[in-house]
Formats: structure tokens, C-alpha cells, sequence
């Protein structure tokens, strides 16, 4: 058996139909399907170790807290980072970013006056959260545009982090462009004039390996559910410095150390962004989720497989007539594909492929600045993860000329 057929075993899903056609899953960047390994955790956490976390001596609370902080543990492992301390777990990538936006704010890191850099490829959750935190103060938002193939010009940036400026958001790999950021560099540019960074780690952590303090950024965010894990869990890293010094961001239990109604002192990182019931079965499932994804980053024979699919797919699109694949000319980029076809809407296509049994996303991918950049009626994204097959990339090309075939 192959190493993409001992993957694609571990995912129940992959044997279903639909429109009684096999299912061939192309929408991993925004949701990707969860392995035997995650699923038979999720159910334990319900039948057997279904109860509160830090608040319980009795032994359904100590399993589930210990099941809980396993998966923070794992996590820190994943991406390097000092400690498990590092790791606070959200609800997503979305909450993560939202949460030092805010915190940013009510800290006071960004005042009235003060600037937020982000560049052009930024999904909107590493924009309105930041358009929100300049409203409250008064602050701006400063964004740096990306070049024809997608890239940051690292020239541009530079220019742009004035001492205004109080933070740099960006995105580790663009979810329409997939084009690969070179984060380290550009950490490095920024915190020479001393601006903290937050890397939007959304699509990376899936197809790179990532080191946090390699990299050297400040906050690196991400979902789970986009890496093998259940929806509605994301993780925060951030250096012990800002965590430290960054307020909480909502009040409750489990975040605080002691309460009176005159004061209250709150409790260590990370528990002090964990306010109230945590995911505890999604916090507890990231550690097979990224037991899995190491598993899957370190097999030489599935790096491999990657080059494979990208030749394909690129070899497939080119033969379909009007097609134009955004950032085509990107040197470094994972395998998604966002196109627009000639005379063909991406919402009538993305409804006919799925007849065929292929599940694509179509429209803005809520990164609409740039959509609208590209294409006036949005885009078709295929994007790929291991499970997927040269089998099913090239049954693609024939569904997506037969397609555009009957929409012309």
C-alpha cells in the first residue's frame, strides 16, 4: 500500500458518493476532513471523559483536563515553541486574531495616531479586526500591496513600518493565492525597527513545517479544523513577553486567580485568555490532529506526492481555454488553485463539478479585496491536501472541461 493510500484509509469520509459519484474533497482550505485518529477521540470525549476541566477534583474532571492540556502540549511541540505556556487556545484563527487586536487596544499598544500594516493577500479576519481596533482609538490601517505573482514586495514593506506603525499582520500563505510568504525575513524587517509581528498561520501550518521561534514572530494563529482537527478550536501563540504583558480579553471563570467584588487578580498565562467552558473535546483532539499532520510533514514519499499533484493540476487547468490561475508565476506556493474562467461563472461551475463529485469553493473565500482585484463575479479554488490522488486531479480536468463545455 502507498503512503497516499494508507492516508486516505484513515479518512472515513473519503468513501462516500455524491450525485453517486465518487467524492473527490478539493475545499481543504476551508474546512479539512479529520482522520480516524481525531474522530475516535471526539466520541471518547463524549461517552467517557464528558465533564469540566480545572474546576473538579472528581476523576471525569481530572481525565478530560488532563486530556485537554495533552493537546496544548502537543501543540507546542508542533511549532516549536518555549513552552506549552505559549499556546492559548480560541475558537479559530478568527478569535486569535480578534483577541490581540483587542487586547492591543484596551492595553493601550495602539493609540490615536498609531498605524496597523497588513498587506493586499489578507483574508478578513486579518483585516476587520483590525479596522475595528483602529476605529476605537482613532488609529489606521496601512496596506501593503502584493506583486503580480503574489509576492510581498519586501522593499515596499520595509518602507511602510514607520514608527507609527504598531503592529505588522500578515499572512503566512495567501487562501486565494497560495503563494508562501517568506515569514522569518519579514519578521526579521520588522522587528529591526522593533514592530511586533502576527503571522495569520491559517494555511501554512498545514503544508510547512513551522517553527515559532525559528521564525521569531510574536503571535502566530491558526484553526484546527483546517489541520485534521473539529471546528470551533484554534490556537494563539505568543511569546511569554506579550502574553504577560497583553490585559485579558473577556472576564469570567477559569481566568482568574481570586475574585472579590473590589478586585480581581487573574490567573497565569494561558488560562488568562480562557475565559469560561473551553472547546475541551476540540483542545483535547489537536494532539492527533497534529501527531497526524507531523506524521504526514516528515514522510519524504508524500513531499514528493505534493510535486506530483501541483505538476497535474497545473498541467490540467492549462487545458481548459480562458482559464487564468492567479499567481501562476509564484516560485514557492502549496497546492491551491484559484482561477477565473472565460465566459463561465464560478458559481455555475462550482454547481456542476459537484454533480460530478467534486467539492470546490467558489466566490470571494472572504478575502474579497483581493477577489475583486482579480475577477469582477469571484473565483473557483481547488485546494489540495495529502489524501488527494493524481487519479482524482486528472478525473478533475475532464469534469472542469465538460463543464465549462455546457456553461459556454
Amino acid at each position: 500500500m502507498s503512503a497516499v493510500e494508507e492516508i486516505r484509509s484513515q479518512f472515513p469520509i473519503l468513501s462516500r458518493k455524491v450525485g453517486g459519484k465518487p467524492l473527490a474533497y478539493f475545499d481543504n482550505a476551508a474546512t479539512s476532513q479529520r482522520p480516524h485518529s481525531v474522530i475516535d477521540l471526539q466520541q471518547a470525549m463524549t461517552v467517557q471523559h464528558n465533564a469540566n476541566i480545572h474546576r473538579a477534583v472528581h476523576t471525569l474532571s481530572n481525565e478530560a483536563t488532563e486530556l485537554y492540556e495533552k493537546g496544548r502540549k502537543a501543540v507546542a511541540r508542533f511549532i516549536g515553541a518555549e513552552s506549552e505556556n505559549n499556546i492559548v487556545f480560541t475558537s479559530g484563527t478568527t478569535a486569535s486574531i480578534n483577541l490581540v487586536a483587542a487586547c492591543f487596544v484596551r492595553g493601550g499598544f495602539l493609540k490615536q495616531g498609531d498605524k496597523v500594516v497588513i498587506s493586499y493577500a489578507e483574508h478578513h479576519s486579518n483585516i476587520v479586526p483590525w479596522q475595528l481596533a483602529c476605529q476605537t482609538v482613532g488609529a489606521s490601517l496601512e496596506v501593503v500591496p502584493v506583486e503580480k505573482d503574489g509576492t510581498v514586495d519586501l522593499q515596499r514593506l520595509e518602507a511602510a513600518l514607520t514608527p507609527e506603525v504598531k503592529i505588522l499582520a500578515i499572512t503566512h500563505v495567501s487562501n486565494i493565492l497560495g503563494v508562501v510568504n517568506p515569514i522569518a525575513q519579514i519578521t526579521e524587517i520588522a522587528h529591526a525597527k522593533g514592530i511586533p509581528v502576527l503571522i495569520d498561520g491559517a494555511q501554512g501550518i498545514v503544508h510547512r513545517k513551522v517553527d515559532v521561534q525559528a521564525i521569531g514572530c510574536d503571535f502566530y494563529v491558526f484553526s484546527g479544523h483546517k489541520i485534521y482537527a473539529p471546528t470551533g478550536i484554534g490556537v494563539l501563540y505568543g511569546t511569554e513577553e506579550w502574553l504577560e504583558k497583553l490585559p485579558p480579553f473577556m472576564g469570567g471563570g477559569d481566568m482568574v486567580a481570586k475574585v472579590t467584588f473590589a478586585h480581581t487578580t487573574y490567573a497565569e498565562v494561558p488560562l488568562k485568555f480562557e475565559a469560561g467552558t473551553s472547546n475541551i473535546t476540540g483542545g483535547a483532539c489537536m494532539a492527533p490532529a497534529v501527531e497526524f499532520a507531523q506524521s504526514v510533514l516528515e514522510n519524504g514519499e508524500m513531499a514528493e506526492n505534493e510535486h506530483l499533484l501541483d505538476g497535474a493540476m497545473r498541467r490540467q487547468l492549462a487545458s481548459v481555454e480562458g482559464l487564468t490561475l492567479a499567481a501562476a508565476e509564484a516560485k514557492e506556493r502549496i497546492p491551491l488553485y484559484s482561477f477565473t474562467i472565460e465566459g463561465v461563472h464560478p458559481f455555475d461551475a462550482a454547481t456542476l463539478l459537484d454533480k460530478m463529485g467534486f467539492a470546490l469553493r467558489s466566490g470571494h473565500m472572504c478575502a474579497e479585496p483581493l477577489v475583486d482585484s482579480l475577477s469582477q463575479t469571484g473565483m473557483l479554488r481547488a485546494s489540495l491536501m495529502p489524501y488527494n490522488t493524481l487519479e482524482e486531479v486528472e478525473r478533475f480536468g475532464e469534469a472542469l472541461r465538460r463543464a465549462v463545455s455546457m456553461l459556454r
